[in-house]
């Protein structure tokens, strides 16, 4: 068991070091904070005869760091990121890199007319929509262009 005293004197060490061994667990957050971003999350819904999928993809560029496909019956959504931090505390410093790329693919009836696929990208939220077809034809590849709200 630590006692209070040693606590204290972590906690006053440079950029929260002791944090890490104090009650609050923070290391467990950091932890979760950076595996997460290795799962982009999604929502997909019905509005009329669209269907509509929503990606978080905070801190993302949509110029560079996304790519949207159809192929075959799957959209298939890909995003790259890359974080910097920088933190300066006196005369110590410190940087922190993050990075990584996910991927999701999601089912879509077969027949839809790619021409008809929108994608927007709105306060780090992705949403494609694309147009349901009555009738199921045979589906080619094309990528989607995703413009800036």
């Amino acid at each position: 068991m630590t006692d209070t005293k040693t606590l204290d004197r972590l906690r006053e060490l440079p950029f929260g070091i002791g944090e890490f061994a104090g009650p609050s667990r923070r290391w467990l957050d950091e932890f979760f904070r950076d595996s997460a971003w290795h799962q982009m999350k999604i929502e997909e819904y019905r509005e009329g005869d669209t269907l509509v999928v929503r990606a978080e993809l905070p801190g993302v560029d949509p110029d560079k760091d996304i790519q949207i496909e159809i192929v075959d019956d799957a959209l298939l959504i890909m995003a790259e990121k890359t974080e910097k931090s920088d933190e300066a505390k006196g005369h110590l410093r410190r940087s922190e890199f993050r990075y990584g790329s996910m991927t999701r693919s999601v089912p879509i009836p077969r027949g839809v007319d790619v021409s008809k696929v929108s994608a927007l990208f709105k306060d780090g939220v992705l949403e494609i929509r694309v147009v349901v077809p009555e009738e199921s034809v045979p589906q080619h590849s094309r990528k989607v262009l995703v413009r800036r709200a």
